[in-house]
């Protein structure tokens, strides 16, 4: 197989020119130049054609010729002309594969094979008088084909050397097909193959097609299984996104294409085409960095242990979970995360090679060089290995009992809703973490969507909301919280209580459908405490919260009990209300 890579211009935003330049910075060889694209542009397909070599890109596919196939004469006849004046712009726009479309038309007259071959022979002989080859492809929702078997069945009975099948993974997943039947046709035979991820949902396939798509790793497909079938039978030409996504088309179309062209190389990676460090283990959570109060901290039972050497940075501990305060970040963020990684340069080289931007870093001689690369939502992520980076402070000689806090359980980080299939992708590829389900519920604000990453050493959840905040909501752009463990909710709750932090109270009303849902022998003392409970099949879930202690930060300290591997979600339209009724009754 080759190595190129394509993507075609429907996926990204802007005009032609501007998607062009945005699949060529980041990285990829070839487009897929849509019809529409090019209707709209004031360039001439020469032009077009220039543009595209001045900036390296090959054009791999021109698409989509529709409706062709199985019509009367007189619609044939039609079909043809079309035909020609479209090898025509294709000879001056320089591509020499055209896609076209199972029929939706109602022109199209019957189910049958052997018209069908026939026809679509006839514009094979058309095209390959003029070096073009057609690209026969299965609409998911197709009039009479809408199976890659059939389209193949079809292209086989044709037997001309210019015909051949385009493979899209969506238009085959969707349908639930299994793909393993494309080892047997010929890999000469198929002259493209389009990939696009996509969320498992129970709606109309064309719906789902035109606005759902996602990039490889977004989404429930097994597109490294998909690929690995295609490639096995002898496929050669370029691995191409074809992605229709509401979200995608009205984002900037550089960071977009990044993204793209990301799960393209995880893609190669996972069908073993591409050789890059593997994701090293990450062990746990060495810190967080924040712009608050260290007197919120101390409430919370965490003592201020050291004085960073040069940066205007304290360092705050309580059993092994440490919290940065940094007095040069945004109040009330979190601007920073340190995980602990059995290898921190290959984590950073990774990322690198994943097209994660490696964050230059200033430090004095002797202090910890940290390997750091930027999230999607500009959170910075520091690879740390052991403790080494500890002796960068001035040990304060302060200690404390603490308050049954022992660690760092989960942190939670608001993205940008245009950004958050590429968190999921980011977090999945660069660092190897494990998406779970997505989870939407209705909060004050509207509907929220949320997604947790990790594992039991590392957990992150991404949550974003899928309408803007009207001005009316009180103003907390991105909220944010960290998640601390500990071995006894109830136990901490009250210590916390008693040191006088400020705890989220929760209303009674939760509390009686609590009761009405579950008969817990503690159920007196989570109401007492404002403390709220969820449990799986696998185990309990015990959590409370502070208020907002900053712009948008909080805090979460959880409890979990036997093999419970959630963040308590379905608590969450809860806690957000109360939040919102004690920002206003502080207004």
């Amino acid at each position: 197989m080759s190595g190129d890579t394509a993507i075609a211009t429907v996926c990204l935003s802007g005009t032609l020119e501007d998607k062009l330049g945005a699949a060529a910075a980041a990285g990829f060889g070839g487009v897929e130049i849509f019809e529409n694209d090019l209707i709209a542009s004031r360039r001439s397909p020469s032009e077009i054609r220039r543009l595209c070599a001045d900036l390296g890109l090959t054009i791999d596919l021109y698409q989509p010729f529709r409706d062709f196939e199985a019509v009367p004469p007189d619609v044939l006849r039609a079909n043809l002309r079309r035909a020609r004046r479209k090898f025509d712009l294709m000879a001056e726009l320089g591509a020499d594969t055209v896609l076209v479309c199972s029929s939706v038309s109602p022109d199209a007259v019957d189910d049958d094979d052997d018209l069908a071959a026939e026809q679509l022979r006839e514009l094979a002989e058309l095209a390959g008088e003029r070096g073009i080859r057609v690209a026969y492809e299965a609409l998911a929702w197709g009039r009479f084909v809408n199976t890659y078997e059939h389209a193949w069945r079809i292209v086989r009975r044709a037997d001309h050397p210019a015909l051949g099948v385009c493979l899209d993974s969506f238009h085959i997943l969707s349908r639930r097909s299994d793909p393993r039947a494309i080892r047997t046709i010929p890999g000469e035979k198929i002259f493209f193959l389009q990939l696009a991820d996509a969320p498992l949902l129970d709606m109309d396939v064309l719906h789902w097609s035109r606005h759902h798509r996602l990039f490889p790793g977004q989404g429930a497909f097994d597109l490294a299984a998909f690929t690995g079938h295609v490639l096995a039978a002898g496929y050669q030409g370029p691995l191409s996104l074809e992605v229709f996504n509401d979200v995608f088309r009205q984002a900037d179309p550089g960071p977009a294409a990044v993204d793209a062209m990301r799960s393209l190389l995880a893609l190669r990676e996972s069908v073993g085409t591409l050789d890059v460090p593997a994701a090293p283990r990450l062990d746990g959570h060495a810190f967080a960095e924040l712009g608050v109060s260290g007197a919120v901290l101390a409430d919370l039972g965490f003592t201020h242990i050291g004085t960073h050497r040069s940066k205007p940075v304290q360092l705050w501990q309580q059993g092994a979970a440490r919290l940065l305060v940094n007095s040069a970040a945004e109040e009330g963020s979190i601007s920073a995360l340190g995980l602990v990684s059995a290898d921190p340069r290959g984590s950073a080289r990774r990322a690198e090679a994943l097209l994660a931007p490696v964050l230059p870093r200033e430090h004095c001689p002797g202090e910890a060089d940290l390997a750091a690369v930027a999230a999607p939502d500009g959170t910075e992520i520091f690879f740390c290995g052991n403790d080494e980076w500890l002796r960068d402070f001035v040990p304060s000689g302060a200690s404390s009992a603490g308050s049954g806090i022992t660690g760092i359980d989960h942190v939670a980080l608001t993205q940008p809703f245009d950004h958050f299939d590429e968190a999921t992708l980011f977090y999945r590829s660069v660092l190897g973490l494990s998406p779970e389900a997505v989870a939407e519920f209705a909060a004050p604000f509207g509907l929220v969507r949320s997604r947790a990453v990790g594992d039991q050493d590392v957990r992150l959840t991404l949550d974003s909301a899928l309408v803007r905040r009207g001005e009316w909501a009180p103003g907390v752009p991105s909220p944010q919280h960290v998640a601390f463990a500990c071995e006894d909710a109830l136990a901490v709750a009250r210590t916390l209580r008693e040191n006088g932090a400020p705890l989220l109270e929760i209303p009674g009303n939760y509390y009686d459908d609590l009761d009405a849902r579950f008969d817990l022998p503690f159920a007196a003392e989570l109401r007492e405490n404002s403390v709220l409970y969820d449990r799986d099949p696998s185990g309990e879930f015990l959590h409370f919260f502070t208020e907002l202690v900053g712009s948008r930060v909080f805090f979460e300290v959880v409890q979990r009990i036997g093999g419970y591997r959630g963040c308590g979600v379905v608590n969450t339209p809860v806690y957000m209300t109360a939040h919102r009724e004690r920002r206003l009754s502080l207004a």
